[in-house]
Order: C-alpha cells, then structure tokens, then sequence
C-alpha cells in the first residue's frame, strides 16, 4: 500500500514536472494546456481544467509536499490502506481547485477536500482530535456555504444561461453594489481557508491534534488554497469591489503578523506554536494581494511557494521530535541537541528560514511584499509608514518565538538526566526528507527568479485590469 502510493504519487510529481518544463510556456498570461468537456446537460455544466503562471506554482508545491508527507507517515501501520486512500484523495481534490476553469467545478473540487482532511484529523489525531476536527469542518464547511451562494449568484447573473466559465467571466461587469456583496461572500470562504483573523481558531487546535504528514498537507497547501482563491476570484472577477477592500486587507494583515506572532509565544504545545506562525506568515499574503502592485502580489505569490515548503518542513520535524519524545508541551522537554543532533540541525535551519533569514526564501518574499506596499501609488506616505511599521514589528516577534522553541526544545539539561534516555536520531527516509525540502528553500532564496519568472505575465495581466477598467 505505501509503495503503490508513493510511487503514485513520484509519477505525478515526475509528470507535472515533465509538461511545465516542455509544454508550458512561460511568457503566455492566458490558460494553457486546457482540457473542456460537457458534464452535464441539463444545467450548463462543463469539466473544464487548465493552468496559467498563477496556478503552476501551487500546483507544483502540491505534487512535492505531497509526495513528502506520504513518505513521512511510513512509520503509520494502523489502518493504512484507507490513510493513503484519503491522501490520494486529498491530492486530487487540491490540484482539482488550482487548475479548475470552472466555478462550480472549483467549488466541488473545494468541497472535496474537506472530507479526507476530516477523517485524517479524526482517526489518525492526538487526544483531542474529535474536537478539533469537528470544529475544522464546521468552520470550513459552514464557510463553502458563502462561496456556493457566491458562485451561483455570479453564474446566474445577467443571463437566461448560467455562466461559470472564468474566461468570460473575468470580462463580466456588475453593480458596485452587487460586487460588494459578491466580494464579501467569497472573502469570507477564503478568510476561513487562509486564515484571516478572526476566522483563525480553526486552525491550531487542528494542527496541535492531527498527525504529521497531515499537518504537512495543512500547512503546506490547504492554508495556500485560500489563498489562491483570493487571487483568482477576488481579484480577477470582481476587480472593483477589490480596490474597496484592500486597504481593509491592508490593516487586517498587518494586525495579523502582529497578533499571531504575540499569541505564537505563549503556546505551550510545540505544533499549536508552529501554527500561529504559518498564521503570521499568511499575513504577509494578505498585505500583497492588498497592495495592487507588481511587486506586492508577486511577493505573496513567492510567499506562498516558500511557506508551503518551511511550514511542512516544521510540522516534520515537530512530528518526528514528538515520535521519539513522547512530549508535546515545550516545558516538559530540553536538552535533545545531544541525542538528536541532526533533526536539532535541521530543525534550526528551518527556524532560521521561517524568521526570514537572507538567503532563505522567506526574506526574499516579505521583502518583495515591503517593495509592494512602498511603491503602491494608492496610499498616502503617512499609512505606508505606519503599515511598514507594522510589518516591522511583526519580523521582530518572529525570531522571538521561534528561537525560544528551540531554546526550550534542544537546549538545556532537563532530559540528559532522565533514566531511559536514548533516542535514535533521524534515519536516512527523515533526512531525505528534511534536505529535499530545504534545497528549494534555499534554492529560491538565491535565485527568487525561478518562482517569479513562472506568474509575472499573469500577475501583470491580473492588475491591468484594475488600470484599464
């Protein structure tokens, strides 16, 4: 079973890369490699699935992650025909909702996702995990509820034909009114998904219960589809009610590096603490998409390939520190360096590149997303002082958390006196693991073009529309 699913998974991975390198061309902003069909007669239904320069990037950090997260639950043996069945099943439902053409599709593949994450959390969870994936679904499932009416309202209007097709849609214009309304709907479906405070509850318990190939999946692509959302809904089909609300995503991205990295401190549980910060991180993606700017929405583009990757890479490490340890809580345990010196090595590396060390690509991107909001010709220097400010103080909290986990997890003398202290360290499948995802963290933080070269024309073609409109 987990060697009929990695190599599944290998396959896919290999295959994606294959058509990106020789079939996809990087200087054309429309959708390409399209495929059309009609899937249901009656009601003007079609499978219509494609990709441009927006959605190869997620599409690629999907294939890898989770390549990644099924060889790192190798070690799980209860029941897990039916665990690889539901990755398998979450794989498709997340490269269905980045390379959809379709509203509805979009929103059935959405839809999809959600139960495989469920049971995940469920079965496979800590203690607490019936909680805390009851409390995913309702937030999750209770937000799809906005976006089905959304979608339907956009299909609906206008014409005896329901439209769905984002093509004609992106030309659609509506009542400022009614794009307003529209717009709230689908940021609520996307605030609940990214996470947006004060819709962010959801996620800590989740990830402080659920397994840790699970949380890579979570951290790595499930927080990134809202994401997606924003950029592709939000902004490109209903570009007015944008350039209303984005300052208000300004203010709430700012107060939200700021509140999630303050909170992320004060959690004793290594995992929930780890959580706040993917919270903090998605604040940097909400100041980009809100800057309209070149340089900001490419910054938060950058942002989510590169916090697909740190993110997973912690949850790992966390998961496979809490398998030797036993210990969840960071003032029960201390002292690990000793034993566990490389998953202690690969665990600071990645600490360092989540605080946005030069040369990771976490700095690359927020500073791309400081460049974004500088330039924007929309703001008053007054509020980009105080925005930048913000951000500012937010980078500072950073290192604060971060390096006291590790200070309160690898150093000290509290476990060297234990009796049964012998761990093993990382085997040669964790290192391989950890390495393969911190080559491309380090890969973009040198060479950030790599990323940015695949969505400029599209991230270009996106913000015409709110210059020319």
């Amino acid at each position: 079973m987990r060697w009929y699913t990695i190599c599944i998974c290998v396959l896919e991975l290999l295959l994606m890369t294959y058509a990106l390198s020789y079939h996809f061309k990087f200087d054309d902003p429309l959708i390409q490699l399209a495929e059309g069909y009609k899937w249901i007669n009656i009601f003007d239904f079609y499978w219509r699935l494609g990709i441009d320069g927006l959605s190869i990037g997620p599409i690629l950090l999907t294939g890898f992650i989770t390549t990644l997260a099924t060889l790192g639950a190798w070690p799980l043996t209860r029941d897990s025909r039916l665990f690889h069945f539901l990755m398998l099943a979450m794989y498709s439902g997340q490269i269905g909702s980045f390379s959809s053409r379709d509203l509805l599709l979009f929103f059935i593949m959405w839809e999809l996702e959600l139960i495989p994450v469920y049971l995940l959390i469920s079965m496979w969870g800590g203690k607490k995990r019936l909680y805390s994936a009851t409390k995913f679904i309702l937030y999750t499932a209770g937000s799809s509820v906005f976006l089905l009416i959304g979608v339907l309202g956009i299909g609906l209007y206008g014409s005896n034909e329901p439209t769905l097709n984002f093509e004609i849609l992106t030309n659609q214009s509506y009542p400022i009114a009614l794009e307003i309304i529209f717009y709230i709907g689908f940021l609520i479906a996307f605030a609940v998904k990214l996470p947006i405070i004060p819709f962010h509850t959801w996620l800590p318990d989740t990830h402080g219960e659920a397994h840790y190939s699970t949380c890579m999946l979570l951290a790595g692509i499930l927080l990134k589809m809202g994401a997606y959302g924003l950029v592709r809904i939000n902004m490109e089909l209903l570009p007015h009610a944008h350039s209303i609300f984005s300052p208000w995503l300004i203010v709430v991205g700012t107060i939200q590096i700021i509140y999630a990295a303050s909170t992320s401190s004060g959690q004793r549980n290594s995992k929930k603490r780890i959580a706040y910060s993917s919270v903090s991180h998605m604040g940097f993606i909400i100041i980009g998409i809100g800057s309209i700017t070149d340089p900001g929405l490419n910054g938060a583009i950058l942002q989510i390939i590169s916090h697909g990757f740190i993110g997973a890479a912690l949850f790992f490490l966390a998961g496979t520190s809490y398998d030797r340890m036993r210990l969840v809580y960071l003032d029960e345990m201390g002292g690990m360096a000793i034993s566990i010196p490389k998953i202690f090595t690969m665990f600071s590396i990645l600490s360092m590149a989540s605080l946005a060390l030069p040369g990771m690509s976490g700095f690359v991107a927020e500073f791309i997303v400081f460049f974004g909001i500088i330039s924007s010709q929309k703001y008053f220097l007054i509020e980009k002082i105080l925005i930048t400010f913000g951000m500012a103080i937010g980078i500072i909290l950073t290192p604060i958390y971060s390096l006291s986990m590790l200070r309160q997890m690898f150093y000290g003398y509290k476990l060297i006196n234990a009796p049964n202290f012998s761990f093993f360290d990382s085997g040669p499948r964790e290192l391989f693991l950890s390495l393969s995802i911190l080559l491309p963290v380090i890969g973009i933080g040198i060479y950030p073009d790599f990323v940015l070269s695949l969505s400029s024309d599209k991230v270009e073609a996106i913000l015409s529309n709110f210059f020319y409109r």
